[in-house]
């Protein structure tokens, strides 16, 4: 198929994940993306897992972000090295990093340096913390930034401690926000400076909090029981069965208790209640719900439109209809073999975006794109 972004090409100088996350969806979208990389050390997530978790020679962190794109491997503190880049800087659409401040401009490729050379080309950026601000030169990583933001507060219940998320959350909230921005920038149609940083991704992922903190200063209470969403009543929450476990949504208490014939619910009858009395309601869904499998709770639950779901693992998951039946997994090609992984999770025309090439090694394409720009014979 012909991808929007075909015509466009990316210098990337990002690399770990927030960076790299937004160059593959634009790369997913069609763009071409060429990644300058460290001469010797490479993205240093090319080695930041243990050898039993590499995927083809690299990190399978590695291969997972960065398919289908070029590897530059340079000096930038080398003037032949970086010379290679300016002659590429032209012909770039999009310019990206995800450094700390300050230090594109000491490498001499500020937005400043990039305008100077290519006025249309689209500057953006990814710091852990902005400009400003007594935070602006701490490592923008996302452990910290959970930890800083509150939103390892949201997590758990009130006797857990802060709880953090399993996955790199604010790093892929930040690179999806630079790639919004850079879009609304291609489609303005002149060069811009997009700037995202971390912390203020995480804060609009907040945003539900947040509004309510600054309107009665109250702060979240996640509750004991079964806590899944600090805001939302009962009967919210994940609940063990006897054979596995049990997501319940929103939902009627007293309506609950007669599907499920648990008579300690009638009682709360009161709808704004529900939030207030959460974990006593809990408590006794709790209880009761271990009595019977979580296929024969889901047999009484569903027709009754109650919104429910078996927690699954992933082994489950990718045996099911459900997940099969999305093709959401692709497989593709590096020099060092072939693996599975997702595709990007975007239709275009109900047509699926994929791609056959898996993550480059160092260096790969020095040759060719120094013959490219530069005229030099590979």
């Amino acid at each position: 198929m012909i991808k929007p972004l075909q015509d466009i090409t990316v210098l990337d100088f990002t690399q770990f994940l927030s960076g790299p996350s937004a160059s593959l969806r634009l790369s997913d979208l069609g763009a071409r993306v060429i990644k300058v990389e460290h001469k010797v050390k490479g993205d240093l997530c090319r080695n930041i897992y243990a050898s039993h978790l590499n995927i083809a020679g690299q990190s399978g962190f590695y291969q997972g972000i960065n398919r289908a794109k070029e590897s530059l491997a340079l000096d930038l503190k080398d003037s032949g090295d970086f010379a290679q880049v300016k002659a590429i800087l032209p012909h770039a659409d999009i310019v990206l990093h995800n450094f700390r401040p300050g230090v594109m401009e000491r490498l001499g490729l500020g937005v400043a340096d990039i305008k100077a050379i290519n006025p249309n080309a689209i500057y953006g950026e990814i710091t852990g913390y902005g400009h400003d601000g007594p935070w602006r030169d701490r490592p923008g990583q996302d452990l910290l930034l959970q930890a800083l933001s509150g939103l390892a507060g949201l997590s758990g219940d009130e006797n857990s401690g802060p709880v953090p998320m399993g996955l790199a959350i604010v790093d892929n909230l930040a690179g999806a926000q630079l790639v919004q921005g850079v879009l609304a920038a291609l489609y303005a149609g002149e060069g811009a400076l997009v700037q995202v940083s971390m912390l203020e991704a995480a804060l609009d992922f907040q945003f539900e909090p947040l509004t309510l903190y600054y309107h009665d200063g109250e702060p979240v209470d996640r509750g004991r029981e079964n806590a899944a969403h600090a805001l939302v009543g009962a009967p919210y929450g994940l609940y063990k069965t006897q054979d596995g476990y049990l997501a319940l949504a929103m939902g009627s208490i007293p309506f609950l208790g007669e599907l499920l014939n648990c008579q300690p619910l009638l009682a709360f009858t009161d709808a704004g209640r529900w939030y207030a009395e959460r974990d006593a309601i809990k408590t006794i869904l709790a209880e009761h719900l271990q009595n019977q499998s979580t296929a024969h709770w889901l047999s009484i639950l569903e027709p009754a439109d109650i919104w429910c779901a078996e927690v699954f693992n992933w082994q489950q998951l990718v045996a099911h209809e459900g997940f099969t039946v999305l093709d959401m997994v692709q497989e593709v090609e590096s020099p060092g073999g072939r693996y599975l992984t997702t595709r990007c999770p975007i239709r275009l025309d109900d047509q699926l975006l994929t791609q056959s090439e898996g993550g480059p090694t160092l260096g790969q394409h020095n040759s060719a794109l120094r013959a490219e720009f530069t005229g030099a014979k590979p």
